[in-house]
């Protein structure tokens, strides 16, 4: 049996070990604060409350939209730690500009946060023939191609960082899959695709830049709170909050902002997937 001395003795160490943890934390994590973010889709939405979170712990945000109007108007709310410019995330020389505009305005890119994307519900054979090609496409270019072409060019430069932590971090990327990548439903086969190639991708990229001290990590919202379903009827929204586990209703853009940094925070996070969706399972329609 454990004497009190011992007791005391054991306590003493675990202070002593908690305070060493306390003063090694900033060279053990990647704090938020004086890095460089580029998050596409940064106009509304869920970009938009990462940068909204990022900016509020000392972080220096790049945002990047394909809607030039409403970016500039999201820019507006914030100083000068916050750039933006506006093009595809699938346009190659878009995002090159884009990224060397992020590099001269910051000096370079610790994070890399993407959730720009696009619906567009389509059966693979419906009333008027099977889906066209280009439609099915045009989800897949957006929403896979277009970010595997930002997270590469954001890598390319994470990689010449000083490191950030003990452990030889120089950067962290986020992407946005879904749950559908998991629970597509009827009508939804190229939103799938799209979303379950950015859920696959993850794996191979975390050992593709394991040796350059950079991380990757996808999260798949549920149904969250974003300016589409926000807008949407009662007899929308109400169907998708009953089949949530809890809490009973939507996401929070707030929340997944949180996870996000969370996910900069922890450098043990590498290569998985988080499902961020109150337990949620689609039904096939």
């Amino acid at each position: 049996m454990m004497s009190d001395a011992d007791s005391l003795l054991s306590a003493d160490r675990l202070c002593f070990c908690v305070q060493k943890l306390d003063l090694g934390r900033n060279n053990l994590v990647m704090e938020l604060a004086n890095k460089t973010a580029f998050i596409t889709g940064g106009a509304s939405g869920l970009g938009l409350a990462t940068a909204r979170n990022f900016v509020a712990a000392g972080a220096n945000v790049f945002l990047y939209d394909l809607n030039a109007e409403a970016l500039a108007e999201s820019a507006s709310e914030f100083g000068d730690n916050v750039k933006w410019q506006a093009g595809d995330v699938a346009d190659e020389a878009a995002v090159k500009s884009a990224v060397a505009s992020a590099v001269n305005n910051f000096g370079t890119i610790h994070i890399n946060v993407n959730s720009a994307g696009i619906g567009g519900a389509a059966r693979t054979v419906g009333k008027n023939g099977p889906m066209p090609l280009e439609k099915f496409e045009h989800i897949v270019r957006v929403n896979l191609i277009g970010t595997f072409n930002v997270l590469r060019l954001c890598a390319e430069v994470m990689q010449a960082n000083e490191p950030q932590t003990e452990d030889q971090e120089r950067g962290v990327i986020i992407n946005v899959a879904s749950i559908a990548a998991f629970d597509g439903q009827t009508g939804q086969a190229g939103y799938a695709a799209s979303k379950g190639g950015i859920v696959a991708m993850t794996l191979p990229i975390a050992r593709d830049l394991a040796k350059r001290g950079v991380r990757i990590m996808t999260i798949a919202p549920g149904v969250f709170e974003t300016p589409l379903l926000a807008g949407a009827p009662d007899e929308v929204k109400e169907p998708l909050i009953a089949i949530t586990q809890f809490p009973k209703r939507l996401g929070r853009p707030d929340e997944f902002a949180v996870e996000v940094a969370h996910i900069v925070n922890c450098s043990y996070l590498n290569g998985e997937v988080i499902r961020l969706d109150a337990g949620i399972r689609m039904p096939a329609i």
